[in-house]
């Protein structure tokens, strides 16, 4: 079932900018994501690729949250010694709450003095935005190195502030109050459900068709109930033989969220540094820089995509038969494909015998190379390949 046309919510946004490469010409990316989803968008589509969006979880903001309110009032009137800032987006829902409740001054003037820690540098940049600094980065960006760090120091006796993630389930409150703290626990976000669940059920069906070519998640809890749909939907082993054949690329921001990538069966791609914009380069570099899977022939090198192949740099679309065919030729690496097997790939209500013979010369016409597809008589046909120690002749 393809999404590819698609106008409703998993459809990618209108761009906005120039298209700055090609790295990204002729592949299909699918974003199951619900924040800064416009600029990850954006950012793909300047190098050229179609972005598809289907939201697995929404982020339910706690703005009017009496709780969360009264309990910042308590930190106000008794300021913490600690505060363990674990999201970007968490604490600057925190501070915009509290402005919301005429108290920001009185919380930055109550939390100012006490040691800062943060969870990662985006949670450090979010302290850094509200005017205020970071005594400590968990740099691996985990709760587990925060924990360890803040127990070493000693927290016995001391009041901690603890702004959780969406999920809330980090087990610092506990760890914490074991070793004698004091703790306030704060959950400024929770995720919600998805946004419209037919959309996020036609994605992993898509995915499992090799309708993508690269799946980017940004967050644990969002990569968890995407996959967990593909499970119900018992697509998992079509998508994890896609990403084997390197026909699909999993991408998760950070480690965390590459946790339920690896739980599943994925080997994910992951940024060096744990940002978007890292991980938009990350994969701009895989697609762009010859790392994709791709084999060398007499027309140059050649790498599948989900709307076609990149031949010697260049993009050319191709129907879906017109690629299933061309995906064939290229697993056999040079091997002979019979006429039988190609069949295969054309639709089941094709069953003229000349079928495969039509669809092999609208390829050949296609990619402008007749010689790159080379018919074996009475025995089939073969792509035209270079073994790695063989030295192409000059053009």
């Amino acid at each position: 079932m393809s999404i590819a046309g698609s106008t409703g919510p998993e459809a990618g946004a209108e761009r906005s900018a120039p298209v700055i490469s090609a790295a990204l010409a002729g592949c299909t990316i699918l974003l199951p994501v619900d924040r800064r989803a416009g600029e990850l968008t954006a950012a793909l589509e300047r190098h050229g690729a179609a972005v598809r969006l289907a939201p697995a979880l929404t982020i339910v903001p706690h703005i009017d949250d009496e709780e969360l309110i009264a309990r910042s009032r308590a930190l106000i009137a008794e300021p913490p010694d600690i505060v363990v800032v674990t999201t970007g987006v968490g604490f600057r829902g925190w501070t915009e709450a509290v402005d919301e409740a005429g108290l920001l001054e009185e919380f930055l003037g109550a939390i100012r003095p006490a040691q800062i820690v943060a969870r990662g540098p985006k949670a450090r940049g979010a302290i850094q935005q509200a005017g205020l600094s970071a005594d400590w980065v968990a740099e691996s960006e985990t709760a587990a190195e925060l924990e360890e760090f803040l127990l070493a120091e000693g927290v016995a006796g001391k009041r901690i502030a603890v702004q959780h993630h969406g999920s809330g389930a980090d087990g610092l409150d506990e760890a914490f109050e074991s070793a004698g703290a004091d703790v306030v626990s704060l959950t400024i976000y929770r995720w919600g459900p998805p946004p419209d669940l037919a959309v996020v059920r036609r994605s992993v069906i898509a995915a499992s068709a090799g309708e993508y070519d690269a799946i980017l998640f940004t967050s644990a809890p969002g990569a968890q109930e995407w996959l967990g749909a593909a499970d119900i939907l018992q697509v998992l082993p079509a998508m994890r033989a896609h990403a084997r054949a390197g026909r699909l690329l999993m991408a998760a921001v950070g480690p965390i969220t590459a946790g339920p990538l690896r739980a599943a069966g994925f080997e994910p791609l992951i940024p060096d540094r744990g940002r978007l914009g890292s991980l938009v380069r990350a994969v701009v570099t895989y697609f762009g820089g010859g790392q994709a899977p791709g084999i060398r022939t007499s027309a140059g090198r050649l790498e599948l995509r989900s709307a076609g192949v990149v031949l010697d740099g260049r993009h050319i679309p191709l129907s879906r038969v017109g690629l299933d065919i061309l995906a064939a030729l290229v697993d056999a690496q040079g091997a002979i494909v019979s006429r039988e097997e190609l069949q295969g790939a054309l639709p089941r209500s094709v069953s003229n015998p000349h079928a495969v013979e039509v669809a092999v010369a609208r390829v050949r016409e296609a990619l402008g190379v007749p010689d790159l597809i080379k018919t074996v008589v009475k025995r089939g046909y073969r792509l035209n390949v270079y073994e790695d120690d063989e030295t192409p002749p000059p053009a």
